[in-house]
């Protein structure tokens, strides 16, 4: 993903501010490997690949997410991924826990 794109990004469910986590990049400074959060929602929206992953809320997966969300924990700023709306069919309108 190229660092330009990102200015161009907002959230998909209430059109707030992203703010970005990166975790790798390349050398050109493309990110490989992040997460947006919404200012305003609380939504986390990973970057695999260099892809963000913005689907809307039921077509997401949490069973897809969370080994993610797990790997990348240390990289919450110390907060439990459980403070991040993930939502999809089978967590539907709950947080994380």
């Amino acid at each position: 993903m190229k660092p330009e794109t990102i200015k161009k990004l907002c959230c998909p469910f209430d059109k707030g501010d992203l703010t970005l986590t990166e975790i790798t990049k390349e050398i050109s400074g493309n990110i490989l490997e992040g997460f947006f959060v919404c200012t305003d929602c609380k939504r986390l929206y990973p970057i695999v690949k260099g892809i963000p992953i913005m689907s809307p809320d039921e077509y997401r997966e949490l069973k897809l997410e969370q080994p993610l969300l797990e790997r990348w924990e240390k990289y919450l700023n110390g907060h439990s991924f459980a403070n991040f709306r993930l939502e999809g069919p089978e967590n539907s309108a709950k947080e994380l826990s």
